[in-house]
């Protein structure tokens, strides 16, 4: 079965932009040979680490999205593992968390088409009582110690 995988690697911030380039090119050719289809790749650049990695306080993002099956990621994975300028990387299922979003998505809007149609109708209701009390005058009370 086909799924949606994000793959984000972190490289090692002391390489040259020619070897970054192969690098990612040669994990995108080996993700194709595994039998995954590659969606996209974006570089992402330089940024901060939250702490430190193998001595590096920053890093080199890149984001592969795979089109796959679990056994073309394991390869991927395996290949992120031995390589040496990769310092961290983490796959993301997103194809599960997709369904769940448009869901959501879906449900907020049926919600909001209700309490606009809600609103309406309350608003209405509420006019209708306010020119009710305006035809009906009000009528003087009688004195209390009579």
């Amino acid at each position: 079965m086909q799924r949606i995988y994000e793959v984000m690697f972190i490289i090692r911030p002391d390489m040259g932009d020619e070897d970054v380039d192969k690098l990612v090119a040669t994990l995108e050719s080996n993700a194709t040979a595994a039998g995954a289809q590659l969606k996209s790749t974006e570089k992402m650049g330089k940024r901060r680490l939250a702490y430190l990695v193998r001595g590096f306080n920053d890093g080199l993002y890149v984001l592969m999205t795979l089109i796959s099956d679990g056994q073309a990621i394991h390869e991927v994975e395996r290949r992120l593992r031995v390589s040496e300028p990769v310092i961290k990387f983490i796959t993301v299922r997103v194809d599960e968390s997709q369904k769940r979003v448009d869901k959501l998505a879906k449900l907020r809007a049926s919600k909001v088409k209700r309490s606009t149609v809600e609103a309406a109708a309350a608003a209405q209701a509420q006019a209708q009582a306010a020119q009710q009390a305006a035809a009906v005058e009000p009528t003087p009370e009688a004195p209390a110690g009579a």
